[in-house]
């Protein structure tokens, strides 16, 4: 039997990314017989599977445009050069096959930022040559007549791009990422405990855990604020060099004594079996894996409306969706939230929504999109 020929395209592959963690979830349960795997990217950080085919284009890079442009061009002559069957890109490069929208669409990540800038910053966010370059680049990927299917890990995504690109239904494919349900799981009390001990809080306290780095872009300004109004502690797992100007804000409003910055960790659980729940009102995000790590782990989510992962939510079943900005709604929230060693039920409600999103689904998903792609017009 004839191998299909799959490229992935990701310039730089971070382990800690989430698109990374869906390339590796997707690869390891597409890995059969059927496929021959192709990476095209920059840079890979770890240890890839053996029988994959590294594609490394790294060009030389001055700048963000120069960045850009310059491995969209490396990566089209690649695939080019190799003729795969089908070219999935987790890039904006125009004459891909398959696009996976995990970034969203920047034209709308620019209007939610655009909240919290200053007037001068949101004129100079206007004329940056950078954001127009990543517009264009969007614009005229989406509107390649190469382009056969768009991937989006939320309907929230297929929306945007069809409101700012008018791309026809019919080349979409809602895929969500998938999630290890047995590696992610409720912690026992005792794991509770020792997670707490760790880091000096009481068996009887609330907790809720921010995971993501980009503090900026995933609300943690709204859930110090937020967390001010109560007695509850935050862990905050990620990094940002902007991070004093949030230890900063937590002094202010007196609660940096139950702020824990934790920084970038490459085991999140035992964070995990510390919280009764997490906390994640961003600006923008198509869907977080966050989300579904946390409910995996029995924590309800508070979210904003402008993350995808709200369409996992329902109000006070899985916990709550807000505005990302609305400080008085997130904290209503934060108080509505139970303690898990209080009350399960809402725990509960959160794995059992995720359970179908597994590694083997989202195998079954992408093996039939390839299928349809690959079907003759």
């Amino acid at each position: 039997m004839t191998k299909t020929r799959l490229a992935i395209v990701r310039q730089k592959y971070r382990p800690d990314g989430g698109a990374e963690r869906f390339i590796a979830r997707a690869l390891e349960a597409l890995d059969d017989d059927t496929l021959e795997l192709n990476i095209i990217t920059r840079s890979w950080q770890g240890d890839p599977n053996p029988d994959w085919h590294l594609h490394i284009c790294n060009p030389q890079k001055w700048g963000r445009i120069s960045r850009e442009r310059g491995f969209a061009e490396a990566a089209r002559a690649c695939w080019q050069r190799e003729k795969f069957d089908i070219v999935q890109s987790h890039e904006r490069i125009a004459g891909c096959d398959i696009f996976r929208a995990g970034d969203g669409v920047h034209r709308v990540w620019l209007e939610q930022r655009a909240r919290i800038l200053s007037p001068l910053q949101r004129f100079l966010s206007a004329f940056s040559r950078y954001h127009r370059y990543v517009m264009q680049a969007e614009e005229t990927m989406f509107r390649s007549p190469a382009l056969k299917k768009i991937i989006c890990n939320s309907s929230m995504i297929k929306q945007d791009i069809m409101r700012c690109f008018q791309v026809p239904e019919e080349k979409f494919a809602i895929i969500y990422n998938a999630i290890d349900h047995n590696k992610f799981i409720p912690a026992t009390s005792q794991q509770r405990q020792a997670a707490r001990h760790a880091l000096t809080i009481a068996d009887d306290a609330k907790v809720f855990i921010y995971v993501g780095s980009g503090f900026e872009r995933k609300g943690l300004r709204a859930a110090i604020s937020a967390l001010a109004q109560s007695s509850a502690h935050l862990i905050v797992v990620g990094q940002d060099k902007q991070q004093p100007h949030y230890q900063a804000l937590a002094r202010r409003l007196g609660c940096n004594a139950r702020i824990h910055f934790v920084g970038v960790q490459q085991q999140v659980m035992p964070f995990y079996y510390a919280a009764d729940a997490l906390v994640l009102p961003t600006l923008y995000d198509p869907f977080p894996n966050v989300i579904l790590e946390a409910m995996a782990c029995g924590l309800p989510v508070i979210t904003s409306t402008t993350c995808g992962g709200a369409e996992f939510i329902q109000q006070g079943v899985e916990g709550y969706v807000t505005d990302a900005l609305d400080v008085t709604a997130i904290a209503r929230a934060m108080e509505n939230i139970p303690c898990l060693n209080e009350d399960s039920v809402m725990s509960e409600a959160a794995r059992q929504r995720i359970l179908p999103y597994t590694p083997q689904a989202l195998a079954r998903q992408l093996n039939e999109l390839y299928r349809q792609v690959l079907q003759p017009s």
